[in-house]
């Protein structure tokens, strides 16, 4: 079921399978929508509730203002736990979403039964990826959106997965250009200026999973190894066909470690 919620003054959309002695709140990523979780929700509501939300400044939720900061974001999706009078859930976060899960794990704690990243990192931006991201902005406030996302929607894929995704690429490169270019700017720049969640993820007790593909782009192989071995902590699944899309290129394995990973955690 979707529908439209406000939290933390924000209109938001959602979707919520309501079944489900524990919840799964999954979090897309940049350029993306609720949307992108269709078919994958459904293999995890078999055993719990499912719900997804359009973050703010992505979907056709609202945008607020010209900054988007994991702090704001954070707080937004424990307003949507409240409204849906959930207390405690999972957080699976796909990239950007993943920044926005480590930012809700650092202000509200006890609302965080586990943490899934799924090609996602704890690491801040790096200089270098700052510049990126003023690039990215320059393009979309100069009006050529069109170009970010033709380009996006092809460099999430692993290379050999490519011509199977046709179909997936067309979809992410319409999900990209009908992201408002306020809402893909105040994003930009709130990812490009959020913590080092390293150490805070290290002391945390709550239970974490770390989901990477062997051939994302984003995340490049030995950087996804040096990240694993800094948190001894962490479970760890490897998708080995993936890149940075493994709920879509390898959706079944990809499911099973997220609804083992919520099973364990009593």
């Amino acid at each position: 079921m979707e529908k439209f919620i406000i939290s933390n003054g924000c209109a938001l959309r959602i979707a919520d399978t309501r079944k489900g002695e524990k919840t799964i709140l999954l979090l897309h990523g940049y350029l993306e929508s609720l949307d992108v979780w269709e078919d994958f929700s459904k293999l995890l509501a078999k055993g719990y509730r499912v719900v997804a939300m359009d973050l703010p400044g992505h979907g056709i939720s609202q945008v607020m203002g010209p900054v988007h900061t994991m702090g704001f974001l954070a707080d937004t999706v424990v307003g949507v736990l409240d409204e849906l009078e959930i207390e405690k859930v999972t957080i699976v976060g796909h990239s950007m979403g993943g920044y926005v899960a480590l930012q809700t794990l650092r202000q509200h704690p006890e609302r965080v039964e586990g943490l899934v990243l799924l090609s996602s990192t704890p690491n801040p931006d790096s200089p270098e990826k700052q510049a990126d991201r003023d690039r990215e902005i320059a393009l979309v406030e100069g009006g050529h959106k069109d170009l970010l996302a033709a380009t996006a929607s092809k460099a999430g894929f692993a290379p050999d997965n490519l011509k199977r995704m046709a179909d997936e690429v067309l979809f992410l490169e319409e999900q990209a250009i009908v992201a408002e270019s306020e809402g893909v700017v105040a994003l930009l720049r709130g990812m490009k200026e959020r913590e080092d969640s390293n150490e805070m993820l290290r002391n945390s007790s709550v239970p974490q999973l770390f989901i990477l593909g062997k051939k994302d782009g984003y995340i490049p192989l030995e950087r996804a190894e040096a990240m694993v071995e800094a948190h001894p902590q962490a479970k760890v699944v490897w998708l080995e066909n993936s890149g940075h899309l493994g709920y879509f290129e390898e959706p079944e394995v990809c499911a099973a470690a997220i609804a083992e990973f919520v099973a364990a955690n009593k």
